[in-house]
Order: C-alpha cells, then structure tokens, then sequence
C-alpha cells in the first residue's frame, strides 16, 4: 500500500481505476506558483507534496502530483472564483494549450519524479457558453477551469498525450516511475 499526497477525487478515481491499492493524506504546503518554468514548477510541487507526506509516513511510499493548464508560457491552476475561471476559460476557447502534470514519488528517502504533457485543443465558446459552464460549477477546483471527463468534454477537439493526465494524474507516466522506484501500485490480492 501507498499513500497519494493530494485531496483530489479525481486522482483517487483513477488510481482506484487501476486497481491500486492506496490511503490518501493531503499535505499542507506552499505551492510554487511563479518563477519557475510551469514544468519545473508542477515537478517541484509534487515533489513538496510527496516529501511533506513522507516526513509524517517514513515507511510508506508516497506519491505527489500537480496540475496546471500552460497557455503561452502562462500556467493556469484552478480557479479562484467563478470570474476567474470565466477569464481561464475565455483565454482557452478556440485555441490549443498544454496540461502538465508533474509526479513525484518518495520511498524510503529516494526521490523520483517525471512530468507528463497533453497538448488539448478547446472549441471556440461563446460568452454566453463560458458563463453557463462555470454556473454548473464543473469548473471550480480545476486546473484551467474544465473537467475533460465532464460536461466540458463537448468542448475538447483535439487531444495529443495522455486522457488520466488532463483529468488529473498520467497513469501511464505514474505506473512507470512506481516500477523505477520499486513500487507496486496494485493490489496484489484483487483478482482479475
């Protein structure tokens, strides 16, 4: 068993897609969230969350995670107010962004971490579209204001890279890193 150092639900959902067997903590840091390049950024988040998760579980593996939404060089977390994430979702439409996610796992004291990149391409959206989209409230909590695996799914064109990576976590990305450190995400005993 493992711990994810994070409080999102959709993180949780995938790992338990996967049949990873896992406790979930969130930690209490100070996320990096200007000065560094976004990649380095959502790597060192990551890295804080895991380190901070570990001080506390020495003997567990910990796995940290961060997301944000990359629109010319300018990051996107989630969303403040409903306002922000209707200016999020305005500079978005119609145009093509990066998500990143950076992973980070520490297991007894080691370090490993890696960052993942989907290149996604929103429909153009009118005012009107963005306003009844943030009044669902789908886009609150999110990295640039949208759930791909919601409503906001009518939205996406186009999509190179990892699906799990936009929702929140690159599976694939945090599977592979896990083998490198010696973890074993799944639950041994579940059967198939």
């Amino acid at each position: 068993m493992f711990i994810l150092a994070s409080a999102s639900p959709r993180r949780r959902a995938l790992l338990r897609q996967i049949g990873a067997k896992f406790v979930s903590i969130t930690p209490s840091v100070d996320e990096v969230t200007d000065g560094e390049r976004p990649r380095d950024a959502v790597i060192h988040n990551a890295l804080i969350k895991a380190r901070k998760v570990s001080e506390q579980y020495p003997d567990h593996a910990v796995l940290g995670a961060d997301t944000v939404v990359v629109l010319n060089g300018t990051a996107f977390g989630k969303p403040r107010d409903s306002a922000d994430a209707r200016r999020m979702l305005s500079l978005i439409e119609g145009r093509q962004h990066t998500v990143l996610t950076g992973i980070a796992w520490v297991v007894d004291g080691r370090e490993y971490t890696d960052a993942a990149e989907t290149t996604v391409r929103f429909a153009p959206m009118t005012a009107e579209e963005i306003a009844a989209y943030v009044g669902i409230g789908e886009a609150m909590g999110k990295a640039g204001a949208y759930a791909i695996q919601g409503r906001a799914a009518i939205y996406i064109e186009e999509l190179h890279g990892s699906f799990s990576n936009v929702v929140g976590l690159p599976l694939h990305a945090v599977a592979t890193l896990a083998r490198t450190a010696g973890v074993v995400m799944e639950d041994e005993d579940a059967s198939a």
